[in-house]
């Protein structure tokens, strides 16, 4: 990252690194004060990041000790699972996204041409 992450950015990185197991179930997230220094972004920056993934079902916070990636309860999904997961369904909202921009694009144009047509029938 060549530029300061914002929040989202470093919770994608650190979802990232829970899919692909880096960060296995019960492990101890970097502390969020050394984290935001080498990352050189504000404390709050990270903190929010890490509320992310605890929206999520990722992590949890312990008062004292640090955030820690969940341990899955028994037949609920891992967090690698549900990291893995949520990755692929970003891809697949980029692609959607990239697809209704194209869809966009066509619709404005058969509008232009429409009104064009309609300019040199009256």
């Amino acid at each position: 990252m060549d530029s300061k992450p914002n929040a989202r950015e470093i919770a994608a990185q650190l979802r990232s690194e829970i899919a692909d197991g880096t960060y296995g179930p019960g492990t101890r997230l970097p502390g969020a004060k050394g984290y935001a220094k080498k990352l050189g972004v504000a404390l709050m920056t990270v903190q929010s990041a890490y509320g992310q993934l605890a929206e999520e079902g990722l992590v949890e916070g312990r008062p004292g000790s640090g955030t820690f990636v969940l341990d899955p309860v028994k037949g609920e999904p891992t967090a690698q699972q549900t990291a893995m997961g949520l990755r692929e369904l970003q891809v697949e909202l980029k692609h959607v996204t990239s697809q209704l921009s194209d869809l966009h694009g066509r619709i404005e144009r058969l509008e232009a041409e429409l009104s064009g047509r309609a300019v040199e029938n009256q």
